[in-house]
């Protein structure tokens, strides 16, 4: 079995973070009687199981080509901008108030 400052120092990160995780049951221990402990198999296949090898990553999601995305920028541009000069249209109260006291 394995001490805090002995399995901090084999994984190369601070006491304080080792602590950290055992709080948030992201590394495997044991308690004993207010102490913990890290048994190094448990360790070894906690750690086997953040190999770069893994085929638990989603797929990857193909990136959009750049014309795909010059398109969503002229509709967004259509979407706020009005033809003349570029001016930006003028928006309505989020409450709607002009339309309910008839100013529009």
């Amino acid at each position: 079995m394995l001490t805090v400052k002995e399995l901090s120092a084999w994984l190369n990160i601070k006491q304080s973070t080792l602590y950290l995780w055992v709080s948030q049951n992201k590394i495997p221990c044991r308690r004993i009687h207010g102490l913990v402990r890290f048994e190094p198999e448990a360790i070894q296949a906690w750690l086997n199981g953040f190999s770069s090898t893994s085929s638990n990553l989603p797929p990857r999601v193909p990136r959009h080509k750049a014309g795909d995305v010059d398109h969503l920028i002229e509709a967004a541009k259509r979407a706020v901008y009005t033809p003349r000069h570029g001016e930006t249209r003028p928006t309505a109260s989020p409450l709607g108030k002009e339309s309910n006291d008839g100013a529009r």
